[in-house]
């Protein structure tokens, strides 16, 4: 009977994810391009079934149950979510740096709704993402909704697919030349490897985390400088 009510739990448990999943999805495939470019007009007329999304991730609370893949895929869905969420309730605007509320940045506004708690998007991005999911590639996965960011995917991530976009999504980050300026014997790349260098370096030094995606091998000794950050809204 246990075995029975367990196994059930585990089945509405995951139609529930991927079902609430699907709507963020769904919305993502119809606002988002290709190259990260988001329709934020059109998108507003579809801020209801945005805010269906953001209900389940007030209820819903990821727990230690759940793959590091499932709760990774969570956490950047629910941060991309509010990120546009926040953008929307703030439309039209130039820039997300735009955005203030009691002298606080967008990231340091307490109000992203998880589980019944409120975070801050730093709080998602440095506290739970960086320290307990690490992985570099979250720096792809997370969207800052500017232009130098690397694109938005126009997919929400699941435990199955999370691994293998987050790969391609930093391949096309490393190898856009509107992002990266990549040779062999000298890299301009974006600010995001300074800024975040103790991550990209854990295995290695920033040229051998670049060649693991780059389409071009560069040289060891390559000279490395970075690109100033356009940190205009990444809209149509």
């Amino acid at each position: 009977m246990k075995k029975t009510l367990f196994l059930l739990m585990t089945i509405f448990t995951f139609l529930q994810v991927n079902g609430q999943t699907s709507i963020f999805n769904d919305l993502l495939q119809k606002h988002v391009s290709d190259t990260g470019i988001v329709d934020y007009k059109s998108f507003k007329t579809d801020v209801s079934k945005l805010d269906t999304y953001l209900d389940y991730l007030k209820k819903t609370s990821p727990d230690n149950s759940w793959s590091e893949n499932k709760q990774k895929a969570f956490w950047i869905n629910a941060y991309n979510a509010y990120t546009i969420k926040l953008i929307l309730d703030n439309y039209p605007l130039k820039s997300i740096m735009d955005i203030k509320q009691k002298g606080k940045t967008a990231w340091k506004i307490l109000f992203v709704e998880v589980a019944g708690k409120t975070y801050t998007l730093d709080f998602i991005e440095h506290e739970i993402l960086r320290k307990k999911l690490f992985d570099p590639k979250i720096h792809v996965g997370v969207n800052c909704a500017s232009g130098s960011c690397p694109k938005l995917g126009n997919k929400a991530f699941t435990e199955e697919n999370i691994e293998a976009e987050l790969t391609q999504l930093m391949k096309d980050f490393v190898n856009d030349v509107s992002r990266n300026k990549i040779s062999k014997r000298k890299v301009q790349i974006s600010s995001i490897f300074d800024w975040f260098k103790e991550d990209f370096t854990k295995n290695g030094t920033i040229i051998d985390y670049l060649n693991q995606f780059s389409e071009i091998e560069i040289n060891p000794k390559a000279k490395i400088s970075y690109l100033k950050y356009n940190w205009s809204l990444n809209e149509k």
